[in-house]
């Protein structure tokens, strides 16, 4: 039995709607990372673009488990000397709560060309409103 390999040209562009409301990150970044490579179908090619449009509503409501909301540390380098700067994840989700998801997506995504390209695909929002609904996204439960 040959094995299937997909190709750019037969593949069917889906849009998935996921709402991040009382959702720990992790879970939900998982599922999200999977659904981007296009883990989730029988049709997964690893060197191929298989995954889907993702849409993220409620960004600003997803929780962490424990006490990762005062001790997880989040930072940022300009490049200059003394240019390193260290957040908290609630100081982060004060101020950007869309990069407390994008960041736990990215880290599970493989970080080349093909990463780059599906994590292009990743909408995240903080509140529940989103310009992609003519798009018809099926939304995914938890």
């Amino acid at each position: 039995m040959k094995s299937y390999l997909a190709k750019n040209g037969e593949i069917e562009q889906r849009v998935l709607l996921f709402d991040a409301s009382e959702a720990p990150v992790g879970k939900i970044a998982v599922k999200i990372a999977n659904a981007l490579r296009g883990k989730d179908l029988p049709t997964f090619t690893p060197h191929v673009d298989t995954g889907a449009i993702v849409i993220v509503i409620n960004a600003e409501k997803a929780v962490f488990t424990g006490k990762k909301n005062t001790d997880k540390i989040y930072q940022d380098f300009s490049g200059y000397r003394g240019g390193q700067k260290e957040y908290t994840a609630k100081e982060i989700r004060e101020k950007h709560p869309k990069r407390l998801i994008k960041d736990a997506v990215w880290g599970m995504l493989p970080h080349g060309r093909l990463g780059r390209a599906q994590f292009r695909k990743l909408k995240v929002y903080a509140g529940c409103e989103h310009p992609h609904a003519a798009q018809n996204p099926v939304k995914v439960t938890m």
